[in-house]
């Protein structure tokens, strides 16, 4: 069975020129996604996944590489690609004081869309996000988690094949979160949307991809399930808290004699490594500092996260 490419995406970049200098961006990033995944693009501020995701979504052109995007070339065919794709930006794209129907109405006709059709794709897109009963509030009486699905709607009505969602979830309390990645699903589920997620928050990415690629510093570092990636961080991550950055650099040096241990990640007072077994190793490392005379204030032992995967290949946290 032949599976369908959504998105496939070769040497992408994009240059920008600032008081004479050049600026990389993106530096040349491969990526594809197939018809039918939630993947979810990860990475840090400032490592270039907003000016990809502006670029895949025909807002910003590229200076170099090609794409295909829902059947449609980037370059040649960017009205093509706007008619395939809905984006949803971080922003919101509802006036407070528009009632919500309205707003949905008049999107539709933006696509040509008459206003019995929109209407009907309306109701439908609300009732199938737990909107049922806000066709005639002002957009500015729903919570924050309301108008976020509701920007959700505002990009589906024209009925994509594939939808950006730009850091859907930020500002939401966690209920609200929690909430809105239900919906999230549904629209592959039962919509059969394809989503493509940018965010950095590393449980929402790990919730709800299938897949995930990261960019730093304008390149692909890696990509994979969730499971694969953390494959690739090897044992039991330990954090220790210690009392001022003296004590940190002297438990660094005891922990990376630790047998397995890996190279220690020292930011200020916060000691960071892995090691294959944290329950044995665990009790051998506090003896040490106990006997060096140093107080460990806290102390935790985890399996790998995906922030474990980052800090592994950057050497920084992916929030910082």
């Amino acid at each position: 069975m032949t599976m369908v490419t959504m998105i496939e995406a070769k040497g992408l970049k994009r240059t920008y020129t600032a008081r004479g200098k050049q600026i990389e961006a993106v530096r040349g990033i491969d990526l594809t996604v197939r018809a039918g995944e939630i993947v979810g693009f990860l990475g840090p501020n400032g490592a270039g996944k907003t000016t990809t995701l502006k670029m895949l979504c025909t807002l910003l052109a590229p200076t170099g590489g090609s794409a295909i995007v829902a059947g449609s070339d980037l370059r040649t065919d960017a009205v093509g690609v706007r008619r395939k794709i809905g984006y949803v930006s971080q922003a919101g794209s509802t006036s407070p004081e528009a009632v919500v129907g309205d707003e949905i109405i008049s999107h539709a006709q933006l696509y040509g869309i008459d206003r019995a059709t929109a209407k009907a794709r309306g109701q439908e897109l609300l009732a199938a996000l737990d909107l049922s009963d806000v066709w005639a509030r002002t957009c500015g009486s729903l919570s924050g988690g309301q108008r976020r699905r509701l920007d959700i709607v505002m990009g589906l009505i024209h009925k994509p094949e594939l939808v950006f969602l730009d850091e859907p979830s930020t500002g939401l309390d966690p209920q609200s979160r929690a909430n809105l990645w239900k919906h999230i699903r549904s629209l592959r589920d039962t919509l059969g949307t394809t989503v493509f997620l940018t965010t950095h928050y590393m449980d929402e990415a790990d919730s709800l991809s299938d897949r995930i690629l990261i960019i730093d510093n304008g390149t692909i570092v890696a990509e994979g399930t969730p499971a694969d990636l953390k494959k690739r961080v090897s044992g039991d991550a330990i954090t220790l808290t210690l009392r001022n950055e003296a004590d940190a650099a002297r438990a660094g040096g005891i922990a990376a004699a630790l047998e397995g241990a890996d190279e220690p990640a020292i930011d200020a007072h916060v000691v960071r490594l892995h090691v294959p077994d944290g329950a044995r190793a665990l009790p051998v490392l506090l003896a040490e500092l106990t006997r060096a005379g140093i107080d460990a204030i806290g102390v935790d032992v985890n399996r790998p996260t995906l922030d474990d995967v980052f800090l592994t290949l950057t050497g920084r946290s992916l929030r910082d």
